[in-house]
């Protein structure tokens, strides 16, 4: 298959059908930018990749090249194959939501990546079973020895990228976080848009 290559706006979300085997690369066009990523599998989509089983799978908070991602079912799904951003990624926190934000005092609608899981799968003629937790991309979540987590701006530079291999048919969601109260998409907390490459 030809290689397509599409932008997630940033605060949006898109999702892409994924053949196995194939490769995809999530670059982090302007740097610093937070990438929630989810994937399903195409002829179900209750099965789905799973943080929780992809860290007893790998035995690692993070992941990295060469380990595979697991679904709810335990089967490999999404694997590391390059990493040239400094490998820092989470794997412990939830995607944003309205309530997230309105605990952090908006008290507007505000853009998250929850809504945009949502409205990506719909744009492929999908509803969501639920909202797994996702694995956030160049997201910075330091944890201390006695179990404390705190939210650091992202450590990735302009350029830096991540490419996963597909090893089922899947159907892959991302998401430009649009946190911009917490400093996780830089200290200036502006979203940016990312690019997303599949062959």
């Amino acid at each position: 298959m030809a290689k397509q290559s599409f932008v997630v706006p940033a605060r949006r979300g898109r999702a892409t059908p994924v053949r196995k085997g194939q490769h995809v690369r999530v670059v982090n066009t302007f740097g610093t930018q937070v990438v929630d990523t989810w994937a399903f599998c195409s002829d179900d989509l209750t099965e789905f990749m799973s943080m929780e089983h992809s860290r007893t799978w790998a035995l690692k908070l993070i992941l990295e090249v060469g380990d595979s991602f697991v679904t709810n079912h335990r089967r490999p799904i999404l694997t590391i194959v390059e990493d040239t951003s400094p490998g820092i990624h989470d794997t412990l926190l939830a995607a944003c939501d309205a309530e997230r934000y309105e605990l952090l005092g908006c008290t507007e609608y505000h853009d998250n990546c929850t809504d945009n899981l949502t409205a990506a799968l719909r744009d492929t003629g999908h509803e969501k079973p639920e909202t797994p937790s996702p694995l956030n991309l160049f997201m910075n979540i330091p944890w201390a020895p006695g179990g404390g987590l705190s939210f650091e701006p992202s450590v990735s530079k302009a350029g830096d990228a991540i490419t996963l291999r597909a090893e089922l048919d899947c159907l892959v969601a991302f998401s430009c976080c649009p946190q911009d109260m917490v400093p996780i998409n830089g200290v200036d907390m502006m979203p940016r848009d990312v690019t997303i490459e599949v062959e």
